[in-house]
Parts: structure tokens; sequence; C-alpha cells
């Protein structure tokens, strides 16, 4: 098992560097940068996007080439834009940029916002607490929910109760979220009906002057309608893998014997049933709280009005905040992969007869 995890980490060098490779070789091709969004500030354009939707020449020259300018940069002293393409890093070859960037992500120095002056890591733990907040509550509230709700249609299987729950689960992963979170602002967060939410932020104004169980109430306020709206389509795919993973299990001849031995039903579905039904699911929990924390988050912010990594992600790229963009890349890729490995660890957790060195051979 410890030559089989040596390979995996060994793995995610070659594997990172591959990803910012297509990455930064992908951001070369599209149009606009920080340069043209500097310049776009200046002129009053206000977003450099603006300037591509105007005429066909100006399209044409969205990519300075040979003497040819940015968009907007006419009538600018060249010395000016000399100067903004050394303090961006754009006066050097995109071979040397990106191997200097490399190196320094090495060196865990992610660099400095473009537009924020604040360090790219310190933004990142800035924005976390929204991420880690949606990510959390809403992985354990759809594991807490849809494991015993899949046991109990796997036990009541083809029953009314297995229909109208079937139902019920289908209706809700076909609400896209955001309909729900609007629908849950209109009815609960004085939208049209009842204020009962409040409709931004995790805390209160006056947190700091809240004692420590008014302060744990206040953030549980805040957070339940976006942890909801976050929640709602987890439900219909966990449920399903769990009640069919009983469903396989149960079958099998070894819980046949367990019955025929005089066993309880309570003990033979979760004495011997159970480890073997949850592998997949319990075991794949690491990539499920990465999958909540990091993907889908943006619009479930944008309507709860949370400055989270999702709003930071989707502003970074309409900038063109290239040390945003590519250091959380690095940063959300290398948790990923490592994510990865801790889910095969989880495996041999719940079942010790798993062997992937084995495996592999």
């Amino acid at each position: 098992m410890g030559a089989y995890i040596l390979r995996r980490f060994l793995l995610i060098i070659p594997t990172l560097i591959g990803i910012m490779i297509i990455n930064f070789a992908l951001v070369q091709f599209v149009p606009g940068g920080p340069i043209e969004q500097v310049i776009a500030q200046m002129q009053g354009q206000g977003d450099v996007f603006q300037g591509f939707a105007g005429s066909g020449e100006d399209a044409g020259s969205a990519m300075p080439s040979g003497d040819e300018q940015y968009i907007g940069a006419r009538g600018l002293p060249p010395e000016f834009i000399a100067q903004l393409e050394k303090e961006f890093g754009f006066d050097k070859p995109p071979l040397e940029r990106f191997l200097n960037m490399i190196w320094n992500y090495m060196r865990l120095d992610f660099g400095e916002s473009y537009f924020r002056k604040i360090g790219v890591i310190d933004l990142v733990l800035e924005k976390m607490p929204v991420s880690i907040t949606l990510g959390l509550w809403s992985t354990l509230i759809a594991y807490f929910v849809s494991i015993p709700l899949g046991i109990r249609k796997a036990v009541k299987d083809g029953t009314s109760f297995d229909t109208w729950t079937s139902g019920l689960i289908i209706v809700a992963y076909a609400i896209p979220g955001f309909l729900f979170a609007i629908l849950l602002l209109v009815l609960l967060a004085g939208g049209s009906y009842w204020q009962i939410f409040p409709l931004r932020g995790l805390t209160s104004d006056n947190w700091d002057q809240l004692s420590w169980l008014g302060k744990i109430g206040d953030y549980f306020w805040h957070i339940a309608l976006p942890v909801i709206a976050s929640t709602i389509s987890a439900f219909a795919t966990l449920t399903l893998l769990t009640k069919n993973s009983f469903l396989d299990e149960i079958k099998k001849h070894y819980v046949m014997t367990a019955r025929a031995k005089g066993l309880s039903e309570s003990r033979v579905l979760y004495g011997h049933v159970f480890r073997n039904a949850m592998l997949i699911v319990i075991a794949g929990f690491p990539a499920v709280f990465i999958g909540v924390f990091f993907g889908g988050s943006l619009i479930i912010e944008t309507i709860f009005s949370l400055d989270g990594l999702g709003r930071l992600g989707f502003e970074a790229a309409v900038a063109r905040d290239y040390p945003v963009i590519f250091g959380t890349l690095f940063i959300f890729g290398l948790i990923g992969l490592v994510v990865g490995i801790l889910s095969d660890l989880m495996y041999v957790v719940v079942d010790p007869r798993i062997d992937f060195e084995r495996r592999e051979g």
C-alpha cells in the first residue's frame, strides 16, 4: 500500500504541471487581458469587453501584433504601455513567464492580485469561510439525510413509501438550485411573503456583541437558506446510490445465511450489509465534499450576497486577473489530486480487504 501511495503522490507533479500548461496555453488565445482592462478603465469604458462589441476594426486589433496597439490605447504614450507590460510581466516571452510562474508556485509564492493589491493566498483565505460553509454543511446534510433514506427505501423496495419518496427525490433533483434559491428568498427572506431569514452575509452586523450561543444561532440563521439551496439536488444521486448498493448486498448469499442463523433484521442490515453497501458512498465523501466546495456555488453566492470562492473565480476571469486565476487553479488542482488519494485510502479504511497494489499487479 505504501508503494502505491508513493506512486500516486509522485504522479501529482506531472499531472499538475500538465493542467497548468493547458490552461496557460489557452489563456494566450483569449482576447483581452489585464493591460486592456486598465486601458478600458482609463478610457471610461469600465470593462474591456465593451470594446470587443464595437466595430470590426477594433475587434481585429484585440491582441497586439508587432507595432499594433492594444484596444483603446490610441493616443496613449508608448512608454506608458511599455511600463504596463513590464509591471504585469508581459515584456517577457510566454515560455519564460510560465517557467517563472511554476518556479514561484513550487516555492509557494503565488504572487499578488493585479487589481486588488492583496496576496493570492490572503485573498483565498478571506473568501474561504463562505465556501467551507456551503460545502461542508451541504455535504453533511446530504449524507445524514440520504443514507438513512436510501437504506429505508431498500428495505421497503416496491412499497408505496419507496414510490412516493422516489417521486419527491426526482422532483427535487429536477429543480435548478438557483431557481429554488430564488423561491426561498421570495417566500422566507422578505421577497413577497415572510421575513424569517436574512438576505445576505454569514453574520449580523452586531456579531461581536453577541454571546457565544447567540453567535452560533446567528451563524445558522444566516446559512440556512443558501445551504438548503445548495443541498436540494444532492439528495437524489446519493439516496439512489445508497438504495441500489443495499439492494445489491441484500440479495447476496451471506445475507441469506445470516438470516438463516436467526440474526435480527437490524443486525443483518447494520452488522453485515452496511459495511459492504456503504463502501462506495462513504469512501466517496472527500470527493463529494470537494465537488460541492469548488463547484456550482457562484449563483448561490450571488443570490444570497455571499463573497466566496465562486465569485472570486468569476470576477478574476472577467478582469483577467491572471495571478488569481492561475494561483487558485494550482491550489485547487493540488487539493483535488490529494483528495483523490484520500478517497482511495478511505476505501481501505472502510474495507481492509482492498489491496490496490495487488489490483495493479
